[in-house]
């Protein structure tokens, strides 16, 4: 069956590592994954080649590994090694981060040790906010400030659980550690749906004997072989190019 063109339209949006295209249908929009990364609230930036077609391979997978599992996305499909075809969705301006172990942040708030296991996970609430630093909020400045209804929160709290339980068997499964994620959700005709991406530019994942870094921390900690890693990833999920 013959999918429709889709009319690359007026850019709406340019991010960190993608850029936001209008489409003929108003519904709909094109994602470009680009080969920029940053790091530190953009303080470090560099541009990788392969990152954003890595990338844009990566979510796509997972997105229809959530669809197929019943988890609404706004992932349409794959239209290029660079560009994906997702719902328009209204953003809610909260980030969802579930932790399975101590890292990134949490390590230097709590003064935790690096790889400490969180059992059961953690979730945790920050305000989308780049001039701020994207801080750290919790469910009552959500309901306070109209970020978020009650029910809202309850729903993005259970799908992160269940798609931290989804993945992180997924990821164990194949020799690695999900050590945490950030997840992004948004609304489409009143429906709270998962929006925006998962790839290693959002999440932490180890070998799961080694504990080496495959993530993006090997940008932030100048280790090298970002984007190899990545592809390491990939492989290792089965994630055909």
């Amino acid at each position: 069956m013959n999918t429709p063109q889709v009319h690359k339209g007026a850019l709406l949006y340019t991010g960190k590592a993608k850029s936001v295209y209008a489409t003929e249908d108003s519904d709909l929009l094109l994602i470009e994954f680009r080969d920029d990364t940053s790091a530190f609230n953009g303080q470090k930036l560099e541009k990788l080649a392969r990152k954003g077609a890595v990338n844009n391979r990566f979510n796509s997978h997972i997105m229809q590994r959530l669809a197929a599992q019943g988890i609404a996305t706004h992932f349409v499909r794959q239209l290029s090694a660079t560009e994906a075809l997702v719902r328009r969705l209204s953003m809610i301006p909260l980030e969802c981060v579930v932790r399975n172990h101590a890292a990134g942040s949490l390590v230097k708030r709590l003064g935790l040790e690096e790889g400490m296991l969180l059992s059961p996970p953690v979730f945790e609430l920050f305000l989308k906010n780049d001039a701020l630093g994207d801080p750290m909020v919790n469910e009552d400045h959500a309901l306070r400030f109209g970020w978020a209804t009650a029910e809202q929160l309850r729903l993005m709290r259970q799908l992160s659980l269940q798609i931290n339980t989804l993945l992180a068997k997924d990821f164990l499964d194949s020799g690695m550690i999900l050590v945490d994620f950030k997840l992004e959700f948004g609304l489409f005709q009143g429906n709270l749906m998962l929006g925006d991406e998962f790839s290693p530019d959002g999440c932490r994942v180890w070998d799961a004997l080694t504990h080496k870094k495959l993530d993006k921390d090997r940008f932030r900690q100048g280790l090298g072989d970002v984007v190899e890693s990545y592809e390491e990833i990939a492989q290792r999920l089965g994630i055909a190019e």
